[in-house]
């Protein structure tokens, strides 16, 4: 996911061509203050240009109640596909939100839950209530932990590994787990955009802790993650592999089978099978794309699509 301020036009209007599955337009933290009235302005117009390289668009909106509401209000149009919620403490404040959200949809004749949520949790009370926020909505397809606010809440220093993350991080994908829901994020800041080698380290570390996504801030941080976060030929091939012996065994009344010196049994199938799963989806999402920048009669960026 790559995120970008609303109120700049030359990044809107590049942002189909960088190769994310999803853009989030920024009315928060990139925008001033004095500012976001002009930025609200500007959404409804760039849900179109951001959607036309078949990206998903997304909004972040801001906290503060009064300006949540005005943010809703001048985001939720066909063509937005989630909202994004930054700062959330308390289940209590989703179930607002998707009380607001719905009302929105009923009002502009969108489809009863179409418009999505993706919730940041950056406080040490937001991690507390990370589990409840989760479970509040429906509407919530992934949850992330913001590195930066979440370090100045529990008064630390980013550092570049992110190592005083990782409680928070890894707590993060287990109650996304318990929620049925996408943990989204690498393990560390975002900020350093410059250093690639260590934003491709936490991009791996994150896939390895079982994040399964994650968002950048800026273009060449995006062909790093669809990388990172698509499993490999190879993967997929050991994948498929698994399954194949492990349903040969199956068949002939047995539990468990040896593959490549490892023994495969259930758990280690139903991750075998959780893994095609997802390059399926994958490939469906970069067949999406694919057609998406054949009707604009252009070819889809270098890092867009993993599976040729």
């Amino acid at each position: 996911m790559l995120i970008l301020p609303v109120n700049v036009p030359r990044f809107v209007e590049k942002a189909y061509a960088r190769g994310s599955d999803a853009i989030q337009l920024d009315l928060e933290d990139s925008v001033r203050w004095e500012d976001k009235g002009t930025a609200r302005e500007l959404v409804r117009h760039a849900l179109a240009i951001c959607a036309k390289g078949g990206a998903d668009v997304i909004v972040r909106i801001n906290k503060p109640y009064e300006l949540a509401m005005k943010d809703l209000a001048a985001s939720v149009w066909p063509g937005v596909a989630a909202i994004h919620f930054p700062k959330a403490e308390t289940a209590r404040e989703i179930e607002w939100l998707d009380a607001a959200i719905s009302e929105l949809e009923s009002s502009r004749r969108l489809p009863p839950g179409s418009v999505k949520l993706s919730v940041a949790v950056e406080t040490a009370l937001g991690l507390h209530n990370a589990l409840g926020i989760s479970l509040a909505s429906p509407r919530i397809t992934d949850i992330v932990l913001g590195p930066e606010d979440y370090a100045l809440d529990i008064g630390v220093e980013p550092s570049v590994d992110g190592r005083e993350l990782f409680y928070g991080k890894a707590k993060i994908v287990v109650d996304a787990r318990l929620a049925g829901i996408q943990p989204l994020g690498t393990v560390g800041s975002v900020a350093n955009y410059g250093d690639l080698e260590t934003w491709e380290a936490s991009a791996r570390f994150a896939r390895q802790m079982g994040y399964l996504g994650a968002y950048c801030i800026h273009p060449n941080q995006v062909a790093i993650l669809n990388r990172h976060f698509s499993p490999s030929e190879a993967e997929a091939r050991a994948a498929e592999a698994i399954l194949v012996a492990y349903e040969a065994a199956r068949r002939e009344g047995r539990g468990a089978v040896g593959v490549d010196g490892k023994m495969i049994d259930v758990p280690v199938a139903a991750r075998a099978r959780r893994t095609l799963d997802r390059v399926d989806a994958i490939r469906a999402r970069e067949g999406r794309t694919r057609a998406a920048f054949e009707r604009l009669g252009e070819t889809p960026p270098e890092g867009a699509i993993i599976y040729l």
